[in-house]
């Protein structure tokens, strides 16, 4: 159920199984349910109409598989459901279609604590990829010579260019930090965490995991400058007295007032995706590319830079909360998830399973198995748990 103690956010609500059972089968004991809950907290209304809009926006049945796939698809969603009603009565559920309750399906089973593989076949010796859970590592703050760990998500916000406001995920209160109006701060967010930080500006800026944003505690007369190394999502606030500049390692982008996503961790090709405004990016000794809403520019290790149209809603859907699929190869999706939850794939080694992709929508939830069905369940392959280590093969034909 619902923490009020929890993070006052939508998010919570697409973990959250009563939630999911709403959203899919709204019995009258449900919907009565939840006309309680917001008449006692009106408060979360706004959180639960955006949890309930993204949740609509889950069409699974919208992605164009080879019919190979689909049925393939359908045939794991058939065996997983069997093995979910031993160990749980699943019944309004029935009452679907084939073809619809394969898209809920999905989206169903992953949110509930359901089946695992028991153990490696004996021919997955050289098949297969083992990833590790690391050690939990703190959120950094740094202000001047002053340095705050976190051990849970937080967002930070810059009050009157002297204070930073910090509110913890699971927390109602707020932290207070006094910093220096002409101090250059830095938030480190480890592999496993996330952060949200309001700039001096209101310029709003939400940094995935394994990121590190450098932002001074006020702005300047003439330019807003910050800088990042990871992957940020970003809501400029409009200035056309003072551009804002972001600077990676290997080129800057120039915003024109515009929301857009930055990647640039050390171990993959940099790039950008316009949402909406306007962007340039320049490398050192480039002329700027700008970039119009829904096109994506990424960086080679050459140094050139290349342009093209993408469907910029499965770039940036990690900030909701989610992740989004279409024909990925999978050592692209472990590698997002071994950001979002501090693990450690052999993605290196050039393991076979070439050729397997991942087609489909995993929401973010707190539990790892969760995430790690649901990636089974829209790609070829199943997964196994053992202590702290974590195997993928693919799966049984």
């Amino acid at each position: 159920m619902i923490d009020k103690n929890a993070e006052a956010t939508h998010l919570q609500y697409l973990k959250d199984e009563k939630f999911i059972e709403w959203m899919l089968t709204p019995t009258d004991e449900l919907i009565t349910y939840w006309q309680h809950f917001i008449e006692e907290h009106p408060e979360e209304r706004g959180h639960l109409l955006k949890a309930k809009e993204l949740f609509n926006q889950f069409d699974l049945s919208s992605y164009t598989l080879p019919e190979e796939k689909k049925q393939k698809a359908v045939e794991r969603l058939e065996k997983s459901l069997r093995d979910y009603r031993q160990r749980r009565k699943v019944r309004r559920l029935l009452i679907l279609g084939t073809s619809s309750a394969a898209a809920i399906l999905l989206l169903f089973l992953f949110l509930f604590d359901r089946f695992r593989t028991a153990e490696l076949p004996a021919d997955a010796s050289k098949d297969f990829y083992v990833g590790n859970e690391l050690e939990s590592k703190d959120i950094l703050l740094y202000t001047g010579d002053q340095t705050t760990t976190f051990e849970e998500n937080i967002d930070v916000t810059i009050k009157n260019d002297q204070v930073l406001q910090v509110k913890k995920e699971k927390s109602t209160d707020a932290d207070e930090i006094e910093i220096d109006r002409n101090a250059i701060n830095r938030l480190v967010v480890p592999y496993g965490k996330r952060s949200k930080v309001i700039l001096s500006d209101g310029t709003q800026i939400w940094l995935n995991a394994g990121s590190t944003l450098i932002f001074p505690s006020t702005f300047g007369n003439k330019t807003r400058e910050i800088k990042l190394r990871g992957e940020m999502f970003a809501e400029v606030a409009h200035d056309k007295e003072r551009p804002f500049l972001v600077e990676t390692e290997h080129f800057s982008v120039n915003v024109y007032g515009t929301r857009f996503n930055l990647s640039a961790y050390e171990e993959s090709n940099p790039w950008v995706v316009l949402v909406e405004g306007s962007v340039g990016i320049k490398t050192e000794g480039n002329r700027e590319m700008k970039l119009k809403p829904n096109e994506k520019a990424i960086r080679y290790e050459d140094g050139t830079l290349e342009r093209s149209q993408v469907d910029v809603s499965s770039l940036v859907s990690w900030k909701d909360g989610y992740l989004t699929y279409m024909e990925t190869p999978i050592y692209e999706v472990l590698r997002q998830i071994e950001r979002y939850y501090n693990l450690s794939f052999n993605l290196d080694d050039h393991v076979s399973l070439q050729g397997v992709t991942c087609s489909g929508k995993i929401i973010l939830s707190d539990n790892l198995d969760n995430v790690l069905t649901a990636l089974t369940l829209i790609s070829d392959t199943r997964y196994q748990r053992e202590n702290k280590s974590i195997y993928i093969y693919r799966s049984e034909t």
